[in-house]
């Protein structure tokens, strides 16, 4: 949603439409704040001597532009071009992409509860943008645990409505990490023991985890998980199954996150 009586905080990255190039600079209006507009100097649009200001900024071109400075009785929001690295204007624009889609989520919902987008904002999506840092994650978090707002302490109609639309359109993201076993047992059957220890690592009913044979006798473990911190505590659980079964029948087990060449 438009931050109306808003300006942007300097160093914050924002999204914006250029609106009039001069030889001097251009003007761009700020598309997550209405009705404010930025400038960014000839100086801070590209490093380097610039012949040709539309060689780099033109009419209508969306930028992620710095703020370097605002001031507020003026109206004035000074911006930078040339200080967003690439990395961060990709990330930038996905945020923004991703906060567009949570609106037009947001409006499904509004239109199932038949109220105005506005005050679905003012009643509950206010207090999720606050709590998960933006709407789409707030919607990212209900896509992966359905039982989150309940158990936050949400309560209303709106509760169930906006859980099946997220639900409905949201894919949760997911990280993927790997880890190592190396895996030994001198007994005749060892072959068989070390394959039932694979198993073992493999018996998870919260992530996808799978095993994959590197090189007598290492295995990698490789885990999707909805984040980083539940993919290292499901692959430590997988490593301590396998090391665990594989000394329960006199082999030995060993797990490291790194192969060390």
């Amino acid at each position: 949603m438009l931050r109306a009586d808003e300006y942007p905080e300097v160093g914050e990255l924002i999204i914006g439409t250029v609106q009039t190039v001069k030889n001097y600079g251009a003007f761009v209006i700020l598309d997550e704040y209405e009705n404010k507009e930025g400038f960014i100097h000839i100086t801070e649009v590209a490093t380097g001597w610039i012949k040709y200001i539309r060689d780099y900024i033109r009419e209508r071109q969306k930028v992620v532009c710095k703020v370097l400075r605002v001031e507020k009785s003026k109206g004035h929001v000074d911006l930078s071009l040339k200080q967003v690295n690439e990395h961060q204007r990709r990330e930038k624009i996905q945020d923004w992409k991703n906060e567009q889609k949570a609106r037009k989520l947001l409006e499904i919902a509004a239109e199932k509860l038949e109220k105005s987008i506005d005050l679905c904002y003012d009643e509950f999506a206010s207090d999720l943008v606050e709590k998960y840092g933006g709407l789409y994650r707030a919607l990212e978090e209900i896509a992966i645990n359905p039982n989150l707002l309940k158990e936050e302490g949400f309560s209303g109609n709106w509760v169930d409505i906006l859980t099946s639309v997220a639900i409905d359109n949201i894919t949760p993201p997911f990280v993927k990490v790997s880890g190592y076993l190396d895996l030994t047992c001198p007994t005749p059957d060892g072959i068989v023991q070390i394959k039932n220890a694979l198993l073992e690592a493999e018996r998870s009913e919260v992530t996808e985890l799978v095993v994959q044979y590197v090189g007598a006798p290492k295995y990698r473990i490789k885990v999707n998980a909805p984040d980083y911190k539940t993919a290292e505590e499901e692959l430590k659980k997988a490593s301590e199954r396998a090391i665990t079964y594989i000394k329960e029948h006199n082999g030995n087990g060993r797990y490291y996150r790194e192969i060390k060449e």
